[in-house]
């Protein structure tokens, strides 16, 4: 069965309130985050505890947890990541306490996610987040993080934490020898290592794709296909090790099979972002609304394949367009996202029933 949420920044971060979002049919709960946690920092269970007393309160459920970061030097593989190691197993013991079990991370190098306009101007008015490989071909990583900050219209965006990235270069030489493989064998050992905790409190940990998929300023990118992704799953391969499925994420790269990538892993997909986009041309992109017709993936088809292969976890409408002028977090305002939610829930709901009446 999936569950409806949307991602929530917390009450000090997200224009979008708990009230707004109980009133989208259909969305149960949120998938939340302890936003001013900088990487590496052990979650207080207080604070844990306050989080979820807030969202309960307002008659929704904590679905998930995007995201509990991964410091770079767990990524990097350098010494001291063992304590880093040490601080995430501390904070998942504090989740787990609280009965919250799935975790939603990424092991992407630098940057995360990764956008070239974060507010390009489309056919029907709205402004969408967007991508052209030529503009990252032609500036350099420094330049990049600054241009992308400073149009972000005073949010911070999630995956691009200021006191971290403020230190880019420095960032870039401490990833110079960390190879596809060594940065593989990096996250094998972190989960080799979280691995007793997570069965202890039955947490499945959530990896998010690479975006877009593929290399990004010459770092290294492991989550961007079936096959790479079938490679984790199978270096450790225990239930709670698995993905979130992120159309829009594996859907940079049109070679990808969306559904063909769902019905490969049953049971290894615990959290699911759905969303479309709009290719152009190779490494040019923009996002699009949910609808299928409105970009190039089949939503439909999507949903399908996840309602086929038992798929019961959280699952949210990801990315939305800004419009009827929202001003919110790139990405995450409350009315396209809540159009979004409604349209995948009913694609679920029609293709529940005619599979009820076969």
């Amino acid at each position: 069965m999936m569950h409806m949420s949307l991602r929530w920044f917390g009450s000090k971060f997200d224009t979008v309130s708990l009230e707004k979002i109980k009133q989208i049919p259909g969305v149960e709960g949120v998938i939340t985050t302890l936003y001013d946690i900088p990487a590496g920092q052990t979650w207080p269970l207080a604070r844990i505890q306050a989080l979820k007393a807030e969202i309960e309160a307002s008659g929704l459920k904590v679905l998930g947890i995007e995201s509990v970061n991964i410091h770079d030097s767990i990524k990097i593989g350098s010494p001291d990541r063992e304590q880093y190691i040490a601080n995430y197993i501390e904070t998942l013991d504090n989740l787990g306490k609280e009965g919250i079990t799935t975790v939603c991370y990424n092991f992407m190098p630098v940057f995360d996610w990764t956008r070239t306009d974060l507010f390009k101007k489309r056919h029907d008015g709205s402004t969408v987040l967007a991508y052209d490989q030529k503009i990252v071909d032609g500036i350099d990583p420094q330049t990049f993080f600054n241009q992308t900050t400073s149009s972000a219209k005073g949010f911070e965006m999630p995956g691009w934490e200021p006191e971290r990235l403020a230190k880019v270069k420095e960032l870039f030489d401490a990833y110079k020898e960390v190879s596809e493989e060594k940065l593989f064998d990096n996250l094998v050992y972190f989960l080799k290592a979280i691995q007793p905790t997570c069965e202890k409190w039955g947490i499945k940990m959530a990896i998010h794709p690479d975006d877009p998929a593929w290399p990004v300023f010459g770092l290294p990118r492991i989550i961007t296909s079936k096959e790479k992704i079938l490679k984790v799953m199978k270096a450790v391969d225990a239930p709670f090790n698995g993905l979130t499925f992120c159309a829009g994420s594996f859907g940079t790269n049109p070679k990808n099979d969306l559904p063909g990538i769902i019905r490969a892993l049953p049971g290894r997909i615990h959290f699911a972002h759905i969303r479309n986009l709009h290719h152009f041309e190779p490494g040019v992109f923009e996002e699009a609304a949910h609808l299928s017709r409105d970009g190039s993936f089949d939503l439909y088809e999507i949903v399908k394949a996840l309602h086929d292969i038992g798929f019961d976890g959280p699952a949210r409408p990801d990315h939305g367009r800004m419009i009827w002028g929202e001003v919110a977090m790139p990405g995450y305002g409350l009315y396209d996202r809540a159009l979004g939610a409604s349209y995948i829930l009913g694609l679920y709901e029609a293709i529940q029933k005619n599979d009820s009446r076969k």
